[in-house]
């Protein structure tokens, strides 16, 4: 079958289609899926360059994030059958610790992602475990929504759980174009709160208004961000703040919150490590608090809103699976407005 990824870590020139195994049949408790369409997250590009600490085995099929039909299941697998349409969502957990027991999968100490830590999705076949496939709502394309799972229930948990993010509440978002940050807008102005979108690109910082955000702001290299969001506040600082960008924007970020505010991460696109002032954040009260991937629970519940088109997927273009370094290039440039999809199938 055809797979995508890579045989050895670099740059997108190392990234190749190849002939790999057909996957075998499905155990207990799995099920063996055609694949549809993958996705890209920001992600593959880092575990194609290589992610400090992380082995990965290679030769290295890249996409966690895919829309399938169920091909064949394997023992004590109820509620599924052949030609099944579904989602898979990439974060594997053992299933058995207190923190899945409790529906936290993401806590768990064996949690692992699909396509960073196993292998991924970019292939016309592959098996998972049956816990990891929701279905597919009848009103999304599955093409289109193969770019759900991860940046939705990311954002989901991020924004609504680790955020608390209260109605009526002003949030500012930083970033406008990737996926992630389209996921987050939508959730965080479908709760009820009144999103800014801070961007270096003032188009698709506009575009944002069509996803629910109120207002916009043209990061600008002759006024530091952090004063341009204390500004956009009215100088009170903003309750929460929803920051994967890292180290360019994080201590500007930081600075702006207001007493009592909460700044988010889950990434850091542009570097890992910061120097922040502390004394803003002891003196407001504020707190800096990271999250990662969300829950079965968090998909599911991002999932109903998409069934009732309250929010939707945001796809920035389509590439055949052949083409995929065509997309991860499109995903690198910085130029996107939504998800990058390879699609397999159909």
């Amino acid at each position: 079958m055809k797979a995508f990824g890579f045989l050895e870590h670099g740059g997108i020139d190392k990234a190749l289609v190849w002939e790999a195994p057909e996957p075998p049949a499905p155990g207990p408790g799995e099920v063996r899926l055609s694949i549809i369409a993958a996705a890209f997250n920001r992600l593959d590009l880092f575990t194609l360059q290589g992610l400090e600490g992380v082995e990965v085995p290679r030769p290295h099929i890249l996409c966690g994030d895919a829309s399938g039909i169920v091909e064949e299941v394997g023992e004590g697998v109820p509620g599924l059958r052949k030609g099944d349409r579904v989602l898979v969502n990439p974060g594997l957990s053992d299933g058995t610790c207190a923190a899945c027991r409790a529906g936290r999968e993401m806590l768990c100490r064996h949690y692992r992602i699909l396509g960073e830590h196993l292998q991924g999705l970019a292939c016309e076949r592959a098996v998972v475990p049956a816990r990891n496939l929701l279905p597919l709502p009848d009103n999304l394309d599955p093409v289109e929504a193969a770019g759900v799972p991860l940046v939705f229930m990311t954002a989901w948990r991020a924004l609504r759980d680790v955020g608390e993010l209260r109605a009526g509440e002003r949030v500012a978002i930083i970033g406008a174009g990737g996926g992630l940050s389209t996921a987050a807008i939508q959730i965080a102005a479908e709760a009820g709160g009144r999103v800014l979108v801070a961007s270096r690109s003032r188009e698709k910082a506009e575009r944002t208004r069509t996803l629910g955000a109120q207002d916009v702001l043209e990061i600008r290299p002759d006024v530091p961000l952090s004063q341009a969001l204390w500004e956009a506040s009215g100088k009170e600082g903003f309750p929460l703040i929803f920051d994967c960008t890292g180290k360019e924007t994080f201590p500007s970020s930081a600075r702006a919150l207001a007493r009592g505010g909460r700044l988010v991460f889950c990434g850091a696109t542009t570097g890992p490590r910061v120097e922040i002032d502390l004394r803003p954040l002891f003196w407001r009260n504020a707190s800096l608090r990271g999250s990662t991937m969300g829950s079965r629970e968090d998909l599911r519940q991002a999932l109903d809103r998409l069934a009732r088109g309250r929010l939707r997927p945001v796809v920035d273009s389509v590439h055949p699976l052949e083409q995929g370094a065509r997309g991860l290039l499109r995903l690198q440039s910085g130029e996107v407005f939504g998800k990058v999809i390879l699609r397999v199938s159909g």
